[in-house]
């Protein structure tokens, strides 16, 4: 196909968020190092145009964003967003789901030693956490991870780009460490006690824990 790196254009543009490379290679029947090499071509002429929009890289995907260099301005067109900062708590909250996901609010608390019922509420409402089937336990408690949202806010390509983290630590050090996120904000799947993944049940009706 000519002119492929602007079928891919178009695409991520008119899809308004992140697109998996395998998707588009399957719709522009292209392979993934084509698509690729597309993307990373359209990438490099945003960046050195410096042109409004830039090309991210983002859960094994692409995204069109507007330019960081250009917030300013798209603000004072569209209105200042009313997005408070995260408080202290959501942020805590954040931190234990991104690094021990999936998790439920029960293992949120258990790591807190509080209710965190209003916190995973926040950071479900802003999209930086979705529910991710249900554990296999008495209730069947839903089970939360971070969203292509949370990656894409806190500049990071996949949950393996999260700093590495000892999770014994305190939860003042774990707050340290969800502050340097935030500068710019699953790693392994949590564990049970006997080291097991907790098996996940595919979501069907909605409920609260």
């Amino acid at each position: 196909m000519e002119n492929l790196k602007y079928a891919v254009e178009g695409i991520l543009f008119a899809a308004g968020e992140a697109v998996k490379t395998a998707k588009l290679a399957v719709v522009l029947e292209k392979t993934v190092e084509e698509i690729d090499a597309a993307a990373m071509e359209l990438k490099a002429d945003y960046d050195r145009d410096k042109r409004g929009f830039a090309i991210i890289e983002i859960s094994e995907g692409y995204q069109i964003c507007s330019r960081p260099d250009y917030y300013k301005y798209i603000r004072e067109i569209l209105g200042e967003q009313r997005n408070q900062p995260l408080s202290n708590a959501a942020m805590e909250a954040l931190a234990i789901i991104a690094y021990k996901q999936p998790v439920t609010r029960g293992m949120i608390e258990k790591v807190r030693g509080v209710n965190s019922d209003g916190c995973v509420s926040r950071l479900y409402e802003r999209g930086l956490i979705e529910e991710a089937g249900r554990l296999d336990a008495p209730g069947r408690p839903v089970l939360y991870k971070t969203t292509d949202t949370f990656l894409r806010c806190f500049g990071l390509k996949t949950p393996q780009d999260l700093p590495p983290i000892n999770f014994q630590m305190t939860i003042p050090e774990l707050m340290e460490t969800g502050e340097q996120l935030s500068i710019v904000e699953e790693t392994a799947p949590a564990t049970e006690d006997n080291g097991q993944a907790p098996e996940m049940i595919p979501e069907t009706e909605s409920q609260e824990e």
